[in-house]
C-alpha cells in the first residue's frame, strides 16, 4: 500500500502518484452543490425542528407518521403522530391522512431504512413528503418526551447527539 500524499498548501497539487481521498473526485461546483443541498432540506427534517414545531403550539402545518410495527410502536412513538407501518399505506393511508398536509415520515433510526420506503409510498399515492432523520432514536437520545404503551416517558440528551446545556445547537 502507497502512502498518500497530502495536497500541497501552495498549488492544491500533489505528487502524481498521491491520491488524496477527500479530493479524490472534485466538490461539485457552488451552484450545483447549492441546487442539491437544497434538494436535500426540501426532502429531509432534522429530529430538533421537528420537536421545536410541535412544541411551538397549534398546527405545526404536517403530520407526523410513524412507519413501524405496532410492537415497535408500543415500545415507543412520537406524542401525536400517526401510526401507519409501510406495508398499509397502500390501504389506509386515505383514511388517515389529509392529502393536503405534508407528512413527515420516521423509523427507528439511521441504520433503518423503513421510513424513506414510507415516505416513497406517500409520495407515490400524492402526498408532499419529509423524512425525519435520525429517527425515532434520535428523538430519545436529543432528550425529547416520547409515548410508550405504558405511558410517558423521557431520557437526559445524549451529549454525543444534543447539547446538555442549550435549547438548540445553533446549527
Amino acid at each position: 500500500m502507497t502512502p498518500m500524499t497530502p495536497l500541497t498548501a501552495t498549488t492544491g497539487t500533489a505528487a502524481a502518484t498521491a491520491v488524496d481521498p477527500v479530493l479524490r473526485v472534485a466538490p461539485a461546483a457552488p451552484a450545483e452543490a447549492a441546487a442539491y443541498f437544497r434538494a436535500s432540506l426540501a426532502f429531509h427534517a432534522d429530529v430538533s425542528d421537528v420537536a421545536a414545531a410541535l412544541a411551538a403550539g397549534g398546527d405545526p402545518g404536517f403530520v407526523v407518521l410513524d412507519s413501524r410495527s405496532t410492537a415497535s410502536w408500543d415500545q415507543g412513538h412520537i406524542p401525536g403522530a400517526v401510526h401507519l407501518p409501510t406495508a398499509l399505506i397502500a390501504e389506509q393511508a386515505a383514511q388517515l391522512l389529509d392529502p393536503d398536509v405534508p407528512v413527515v415520515t420516521y423509523c427507528w433510526g439511521p441504520g433503518c431504512n423503513g421510513a424513506t420506503r414510507a415516505a416513497l409510498a406517500l409520495a407515490e399515492r400524492g402526498y408532499r413528503v419529509k423524512e425525519m432523520l435520525g429517527g425515532f432514536e434520535y428523538w430519545v437520545r436529543e432528550g425529547f418526551a416520547y409515548e410508550t404503551w405504558e405511558g410517558g416517558e423521557r431520557r437526559a440528551a445524549d451529549p454525543l447527539t444534543a447539547p446538555l446545556d442549550a435549547e438548540n445547537c445553533g446549527c
